[in-house]
């Protein structure tokens, strides 16, 4: 809800691009807010993950985490209330990215935690290296694609410009 609303705030205007501001502002208290309930049962969960946040070089991204987090929602409440068309967008897409981030360090090195690691599940170096070969020639496709598709559909759309 969160993205979709700062998306279209960011490609609306009018009474739509107003009710996704208002829908952004609820839907990031929400995000924020769950957020922070997932990130206060995690550690009560394996004794392995309090030890990985609260000791050692990882125990500074408990403290930077959060915060940057907070800063997040404020550039999203604060261009929701301003108008701003991106800054909304960009927010959410950082919130949800530390929220990635904090996944990561929780978990690593383990997929499915806590029993088995990344090295463990991995397939055989022959299959990572032909499947490498694959990505190394569909990754730049995918980009390419998408950024075409960001360039055809940018600017806003109004009422009047649809199908009515």
């Amino acid at each position: 809800a969160l993205l979709g609303a700062c998306w279209l705030a960011l490609k609306t205007d009018g009474e739509l691009a107003r009710k996704a501001r208002q829908i952004g502002r609820l839907s990031a208290f929400g995000t924020v807010g769950v957020m922070g309930v997932f990130s206060l049962s995690t550690p009560l969960t394996e004794p392995l993950y309090v030890e990985r946040w609260f000791a050692g070089p990882t125990a500074i991204f408990s403290f930077i985490v959060p915060l940057l987090v907070l800063g997040c929602l404020y550039i999203i409440l604060k261009g929701l209330h301003a108008g701003h068309d991106r800054r909304p967008f960009l927010g959410a897409l950082g919130l949800f990215l530390l929220g990635y981030a904090g996944i990561g360090i929780s978990f690593y090195p383990y997929i499915v935690p806590p029993s088995v690691t990344i090295e463990d599940a991995a397939a055989p170096d022959k299959s990572l290296a032909f499947l490498l070969t694959g990505a190394v020639v569909l990754i730049p496709m995918i980009l390419g694609y998408t950024a075409y598709s960001y360039w055809v559909f940018r600017g806003k759309i109004s009422a009047k410009d649809g199908y009515h």
